[in-house]
């Protein structure tokens, strides 16, 4: 039996032990100036995970008639190809080019709050320069992983237009054909999903911390943490759960807040970077509760050493 198996491990346990780091950080002194700092952290750590974002009132041409028709816009796309074709690249381009600095920033930020939580300290240089290879290494990590993600739902949505769309099209689809079709693929959908949302997780979680510790590359993290995972599947999946409620207490208080305040506490937590400040006490509890719970499995896991050490 190893040591990971033979841990006394619990998910209520960090639940005390985050809180009181969350007091300890950001109540003992309180301090505004530290809020900003480590505000700041958290909020390139987030980067890109928030929700929001308006829609458009822009309509393509529509047809006369009762049901419109999409000559117009058929007509519009062919005469006007020698422009609308360089600006679908370009925004495109910009796009992903967009995406992979949030990614990249994102990925940066997440060692930069780690360091934050784990010491106790308001820094923003310091680990932004000490966790630049581990920072790059995640970052190339989640884009293959995201590319990989991004494959296999396209394959997984041609397979759905191969054999339910342009069949039904045809009127060579019958009701019974299309639930087995739908029986197959959704379960399939669905695994996938959860496999590449769980993939996620423990890298935030808990591959991050090791790279911390260790300064080791991602896919050398995620062999360490396989090996614990292999052997604690039934604990990680109660992790997972608990989480879920945790998530919904988060936002039970969230909308409550939001009732009481006439939505205006929702409107101010939607600003970039204010919001995250002002969130910072639910974003820091949720990360030492990881901290907490993973160090459960054995000393090596554990990133809340004296400052004198980690210095």
């Amino acid at each position: 039996m190893t040591e990971q198996e033979q841990a006394v491990v619990s998910v209520l346990d960090p639940v005390e032990e985050a809180l009181g780091r969350v007091k300890l950080i950001l109540f003992e002194p309180f301090d505004l100036g530290k809020w900003f700092v480590v505000g700041f952290c958290a909020w390139l750590a987030y980067l890109g995970q928030g929700g929001g974002g308006g829609g458009s009132n822009f309509q393509l041409p529509r047809g006369h008639g009762p049901g419109g028709s999409i000559e117009p816009v058929k007509d519009f796309v062919l005469a006007n190809l020698f422009w609308i074709i360089p600006t679908v690249i370009f925004v495109l381009t910009v796009a992903i080019l967009i995406g992979l600095l949030v990614v990249w920033l994102s990925s940066r930020g997440r060692f930069m709050f780690l360091h934050c939580a784990a010491l106790n300290r308001a820094e923003v240089k310091v680990p932004w320069a000490k966790y630049h290879r581990e920072g790059n290494s995640l970052f190339l990590f989640r884009v293959v992983v995201g590319l990989i993600y991004f494959a296999a739902m396209i394959i997984l949505i041609a397979l759905l237009v191969a054999f339910i769309v342009i069949p039904a099209s045809r009127s060579s689809l019958s009701g019974i054909s299309v639930a087995l079709v739908l029986s197959i693929f959704l379960p399939v959908l669905f695994v996938v999903v959860i496999v590449f949302a769980l993939i996620s997780k423990f890298t935030k979680d808990f591959v991050v911390p090791i790279m911390y510790l260790r300064t080791s590359s991602c896919v050398e993290a995620w062999r360490e943490f396989l090996g614990i995972l292999s052997v604690n599947k039934c604990r990680f999946l109660l992790y997972i759960l608990f989480q879920i409620v945790i998530a919904l207490a988060v936002a039970v208080i969230v909308v409550a807040a939001s009732c009481v305040t006439c939505c205006c506490a929702c409107c101010i937590l939607a600003i970039p970077y204010i919001g995250t400040v002002l969130f910072l006490p639910v974003l820091i509890f949720k990360r030492a509760y990881s901290l907490f719970y993973f160090r459960q499995y054995g000393a090596q896991f554990d990133v809340f050493v004296p400052e004198a050490v980690a210095a």
